[in-house]
């Protein structure tokens, strides 16, 4: 009986060395990362963080936005999260002025994220609407297309004044929009 416990040990133990070895390439820092798998790079990539340039897409005045820092404490922010962020470009009139630290959450981001339904969301531009301390949006109008995940992180007034909203893809592979 103590032999059958001794060699189940030893085979378990060899399981274990053999999977730290098979792993250890991706362990050590003398991996080239030109030969690193796909899923591993994208692992280490974030949405939106510090000195990212976002564009705005409302008419609140502001042009361009870089971030200052993602609330929450995160690293990184995704969509639908509110950052910090300070105006780089503004028009002359609007309600925004250059130079001004105001809150904006995320409607798009240039990389891609997963849905509950197996499919995956990713835009062409990093894109932020301004909010103010209560949540609301600054502006009166959002241009482009705004994902339906806005809807549970409670910026339903975002959503209200999209003029498209992207639920997912059809059968054929198409982004279904919602056009107001």
């Amino acid at each position: 009986m103590l032999r059958d416990v001794d060699y189940l040990n030893q085979c378990l133990t060899l399981s274990v060395i053999a999977r730290i070895s098979y792993f250890s390439p991706l362990l050590s820092s003398s991996w080239p990362w030109s030969e690193c798998p796909a899923t591993l790079l994208q692992h280490q990539r974030t949405f939106i963080q510090m000195r990212t340039v976002l564009k705005v897409v409302d008419n609140s005045g502001a042009k361009k936005v870089m971030c200052i820092q993602p609330l929450k404490g995160r690293k990184g922010a995704r969509l639908g999260d509110t950052i910090i962020a300070s105006v780089k470009e503004a028009a002359p009139n609007g309600k925004v002025k250059k130079g001004a630290v105001v809150r904006g959450v995320v409607v798009r981001a240039a990389m891609q994220r997963g849905r509950c339904d197996g499919s995956e969301v990713k835009f062409d531009d990093n894109a932020v609407v301004i909010i103010d301390k209560q949540g609301q949006p600054v502006g009166s109008r959002v241009f482009g297309p705004v994902p339906h995940e806005l809807r549970k992180k409670k910026h339903v007034k975002i959503l209200a004044l999209a003029e498209h909203i992207a639920w997912g893809m059809d059968y054929f592979g198409f982004y279904v929009l919602d056009i107001w």
